[in-house]
């Protein structure tokens, strides 16, 4: 996790230091206009919100590696898979309504930008989708 931290921090001044040249390079090409006009506030704004919110995750990331008190075993070049957690939880890598719900949003995208009739198709959809993958343990092979 060290290493995100630091990565996160470079992208940090990055973000910063183009910022900064930016903004200077747009005042050095526009020296008759008033300073309030020859600042691109678009790019100028976008840049430095960029290196503000990758000092929010450094941040972060950061105080939760100092909170750890120690490595995690991710970050130990030499540990092995089973020094993690064990328990990572029950996935169905077998199941298709992930897909089915990727596909209930897209048609409802679409019908914000086509056709509202659209809508609640889409919407429908969506709830088959999310009522067939929390219920797929309880039918079929895989019902307990």
């Amino acid at each position: 996790m060290r290493d995100n931290v630091i990565i996160w921090w470079v992208l940090t001044a990055f973000f910063a230091l183009v910022g900064v040249v930016y903004t200077g390079w747009n005042i050095l090409a526009h020296p008759g206009l008033p300073l309030v006009n020859q600042i691109e506030w678009v790019g100028t704004v976008a840049l430095f919100f960029s290196a503000f919110m990758g000092a929010m995750v450094a941040f972060y990331l950061d105080r939760t590696h100092k909170a750890q008190n120690g490595e995690l075993p991710e970050d130990i070049l030499t540990s092995d898979i089973d020094d993690g957690d064990p328990e990572l939880g029950e996935f169905s890598p077998w199941s298709w309504w992930p897909l089915v719900l990727a596909a209930s949003a897209g048609v409802f995208v679409v019908g914000l930008a086509v056709g509202h009739f659209l809508l609640p198709i889409g919407l429908a959809i969506f709830v088959v989708a999310i009522v067939g993958w929390v219920y797929e343990y309880y039918r079929g092979n895989f019902a307990r």
